[in-house]
């Protein structure tokens, strides 16, 4: 069974994700099993109308809108089953990570890659962007953690995709091919830019094609996760520097004791927590929030004290956290972002234009230097932290949407950040896929043959293009700043839908079904 609406007031609900589009559907369709979802593909390829599924829709870089039919995954696969012996999961796509993991943590066990969307990042938009999180530093992204993939793909065909079944019929390398991937592919510690060809030639498994597709090449509605034993101990510390160049040097070093998280926070965004009411240092240009998981208590507070000693050079304040509940304390700084973000004034909008480069770690500084120096230049606010042990990092452009011309410097921000991210040898996605937003950048960091390669792989699994077109591959009219959520340029919707939406996006509210926000029509007016 399928839910269908075209009510503008639904269609409108669905309009907007967690990034900067707002794009009206022309349908909403909330399928309730596989075989509404294969129904619906059929569908699709008679009519020729695109599909866009959708999880909860907190994605950043639009892969999650678009103005075919969106396809609400959210709601009604949740099948889940824990096998301790195998210590692994089997999901339906609308399972979050926070579920699998809380049912995970009763056998001793979890899915390490640990995106900060947790509460409402379902495991099939996980798979789609190839997710990643705090810990990826130690873990990986989830592309390792996946066993397999219930997919359905062109002509509503259902099937698993296991990992160790090898590389499927429709789609093979050439000696020319994998020759172009090794010249051209990111050398980032991660990266979630386009299809994963360097991941499948290594490993000859059809199911890397899969993950990180951002729905390209199918609808997925189930995953088989490999779970891991929880770690007995854990400890950690947070270390301050008083210039970038310190801390950029600092990592390199923090990566040899193998810890499992090392954030950055800089202070872009810094000023925004003091401001929160966070305890602040004084005089640092940002902050490194390092964790070690071991499987002794004595082992991770040995490492800390490594981290001390080796660093203490380097920095300018050190905290420590010696087990859990201390890492809890340190760790409260970053949880005050967000909502101080939120905070924000309705003229100085939060948007996730230039949010998810990724460059080698030794370039993290000046990376981060860069990003300051474009924006200052443009005088427009900016918070930045990221995954500093991947050399990941996320920016929250903070423009005043009521200034004449903004759109303009947004744009400048954009063009020119992107480029700093190509000069350092950087990829523009590292965990949350290329999706609208970044697709037209895609061949300046891969090159003209990459992105005719990725054409194949796509023609192979869709022939007909309905599978999210426009993400990854770009559309022929594509512009970065297109379909704005904010400005003069926005698509109209209904006052009261625009306001739920703005208050999920301050909250995080993800995790609510968005048909309900079309529930309640605002009162009649009249006299």
């Amino acid at each position: 069974m399928t839910r269908v609406h075209t009510d503008p007031r639904v269609r409108a609900a669905y309009a907007e994700g967690g990034g900067i589009y707002r794009i009206i559907p022309t349908a909403v369709a909330i399928p309730e099993t596989v075989t509404a979802v294969q129904e619906l593909v059929r569908q699709a390829e008679r009519d020729g109308t695109p599909l866009i599924p959708r999880g909860a829709g907190s994605g950043m870089p639009g892969g999650n809108v678009g103005s075919g039919w969106v396809i609400d995954l959210s709601q009604s696969f949740r099948a889940l089953t824990i096998d301790p012996q195998r210590r692994s999961a089997t999901a339906g796509a609308s399972v979050t990570w926070a579920q699998l993991d809380d049912a995970a943590r009763a056998h001793g066990l979890r899915l390490p890659p640990d995106p900060s969307s947790g509460p409402f990042a379902t495991c099939g938009g996980m798979v789609s962007t190839n997710a990643a999180g705090p810990r990826t530093v130690r873990y990986g992204s989830v592309r390792p953690w996946v066993e397999g993939i219930e997919l359905v793909g062109t002509a509503g065909a259902v099937r698993w995709i296991k990992r160790g079944q090898g590389s499927g019929d429709r789609f093979a390398l050439t000696t020319g091919d994998r020759q172009l991937i090794t010249q051209h592919f990111p050398r980032t510690r991660k990266h979630s830019s386009g299809y994963a060809l360097d991941a499948f030639a290594a490993s000859g498994d059809e199911v890397d094609l899969f993950v990180g597709a951002e729905g390209t090449l199918g609808i997925v509605t189930a995953v088989e996760w490999r779970l891991d034993p929880i770690p007995a101990a854990v400890a950690g510390l947070t270390l301050g520097f008083a210039d970038l160049a310190a801390l950029g040097e600092a990592v390199p070093f923090l990566l040899g004791l193998n810890p499992s998280a090392v954030e950055l926070l800089d202070r872009t965004l810094l000023a925004f927590v003091a401001r929160a009411g966070g305890d602040v240092p004084e005089g640092i240009e940002g902050l490194l929030l390092v964790e070690f998981e071991r499987d002794q208590a004595a082992a991770a507070r040995g490492a800390v004290g490594d981290a001390v000693r080796g660093l203490k050079h380097l920095t300018h304040t050190v905290e420590t956290a010696p087990d859990r509940a201390g890492l809890e304390r340190l760790w409260k700084v970053r949880r005050l972002a967000s909502p101080a973000l939120a905070r924000l004034p309705e003229t100085r909008r939060s948007l996730q234009v230039i949010e998810d480069g990724c460059v080698p770690v030794a370039r993290l500084g000046a990376y981060v230097a860069a990003i300051r120096a474009a924006a200052a230049a443009r005088e427009i606010p900016v918070a930045i932290f990221g995954h500093a042990g991947d050399g990941h990092v996320h920016v929250n452009a903070l423009p005043d949407v009521t200034q004449r011309g903004w759109e303009a410097g947004v744009r400048a921000l954009f063009d020119e950040v992107t480029e700093a991210q190509r000069r350092l040898g950087g990829t523009p996605s590292g965990e949350h896929g290329i999706g609208r937003l970044r697709a037209g950048v895609l061949e300046r960091f891969l090159g003209a043959d990459v992105m005719r390669l990725f054409a194949r792989l796509q023609r192979a699994y869709d022939p007909r293009s309905i599978f999210n077109p426009g993400v990854i591959l770009p559309s022929a009219d594509w512009s970065p700043l297109a379909h704005l959520k904010v400005g003069d340029g926005a698509a109209p919707i209904p006052d009261d839908i625009a306001h739920r939406l703005r208050d999920i996006e301050r909250n995080a509210g993800w995790a609510a079904p968005k048909h309900s926000l079309a529930d309640h029509k605002p009162p009649a007016t009249g006299h």
